[in-house]
């Protein structure tokens, strides 16, 4: 078992904490280096899906598992910037700017939700996040002009200064690139002072606001960060897909999203990339137990949605933590065999408390 003792202040906000998380890490990133050339295009269609939502995945973990501010109308980020995509790359933009472009404008939007919801907290807020997903989404019907309404809107493959990013395993390593940048960019930040005043601000808004944290600033930070994450994988959604429509960023969509986080393990970076395997690999997992499956079950309409429903209730009554929670469960029994003791991950009893200000 190995044992990490700390003596300073830069090994405790290190981002490899030991030898193995280089090795292992490492090994990981030549492994997907090397994907394009190991699997058929199939599967590496579905892992460029993954990358993807876990950009996605992302920036709703630093809302939700890191600054305690859940959305239920994450998809409508997802759809800014998959539209503002769509039309700067039809006027010609090189990818790069209409990149940053769908990252500042969603970004932009996250600011204007907001604000208004800064003093909504826990079902208030869903629900106001919900409301501003199907206005967003009436608004990409409704606005022909420029998402071309119901009829949808094709996308451009990626284009940058002359280079045509035509192939699916130039697609994928493009993805991979702002996938390991978001990554390392949101582990720096929880690192920083920023990231610290989002973690205070989810344990206790009355602590953190004693402490002299601004809740106003920081949170509507914390929306402007996950919107901006939420519009490049919108971006990068809509080159993948070639054709977007207003449907495909529905309420089914941001539902979607916030599975992802909670069954990946709230409050964890692994549990973006764990939720986005499990988002991606269901389905097809599904498809396959079809033809094993009685036929009155297997052709049932509503199988996908049944699954989903018992694997999150599953995940609420038996493991909170998620997949990753439960990774660390197995992890610290194999560490410790045979000393582990049962009750060792057992909840502490929690006293009421109330963070209404008189």
């Amino acid at each position: 078992m190995r044992f990490i003792f700390k003596t300073d202040y830069a090994q405790d906000i290190r981002l490899a904490k030991h030898g193995g998380h280089r090795f292992w890490y490492s090994v990981m990133l030549l492994a997907l280096l090397a994907a394009p050339w190991v699997i058929d295009e199939y599967w590496l269609a579905q892992l460029t899906f993954i990358l993807i939502y876990a950009i996605a995945g992302l920036g709703l973990m630093l809302l939700a598992g890191f600054t305690g501010q859940f959305s239920i109308g994450h998809a409508a980020f997802l759809g800014v910037g998959a539209y503002t995509q769509a039309v700067f790359t039809t006027m010609g933009v090189p990818f790069p700017f209409a990149l940053a472009l769908a990252a500042g404008i969603a970004a932009s939007v996250g600011v204007v939700v907001a604000l208004p919801a800064l003093r909504l907290k826990g079902i208030y807020l869903g629900i106001a996040t919900m409301a501003f997903g199907f206005i967003v989404e009436e608004v990409f019907a409704r606005w022909e002009s420029v998402t071309h309404g119901n009829s949808g809107m094709s996308v451009k493959s990626p284009e940058m200064f002359g280079w045509q990013l035509g192939s699916s395993t130039e697609f994928y390593l493009l993805c991979l690139v702002i996938t390991v940048a978001a990554t390392l960019g949101i582990l720096n930040l929880l690192r920083s002072s920023t990231g610290r005043a989002f973690v205070a601000i989810r344990d206790s808004e009355i602590s953190a606001q004693s402490m002299g944290i601004n809740l106003a600033r920081y949170k509507t930070l914390s929306f402007a960060i996950s919107a901006a994450l939420a519009g490049v994988a919108g971006a990068l959604y809509a080159h993948k897909l070639r054709f977007i429509s207003p449907e495909q960023f529905n309420i089914l969509q941001s539902i979607d999203l916030l599975l992802m986080v909670v069954i990946g393990g709230l409050g964890s970076v692994h549990g973006a990339f764990l939720g986005a395997i499990f988002l991606i690999s269901m389905p097809q997992i599904i498809a396959q137990s079809k033809d094993h499956l009685p036929a009155f079950i297997g052709q049932a309409p509503g199988l996908q949605g049944l699954v989903y429903g018992l694997v999150l209730i599953a995940f609420v009554l038996f493991e909170p933590m998620g997949i990753y929670g439960r990774w660390l469960k197995i992890r610290t029994y194999l560490q410790t065999f045979p000393f582990y003791r049962k009750g060792m991950f057992k909840r502490q009893k929690s006293f009421q408390k109330s963070d209404r200000l008189k």
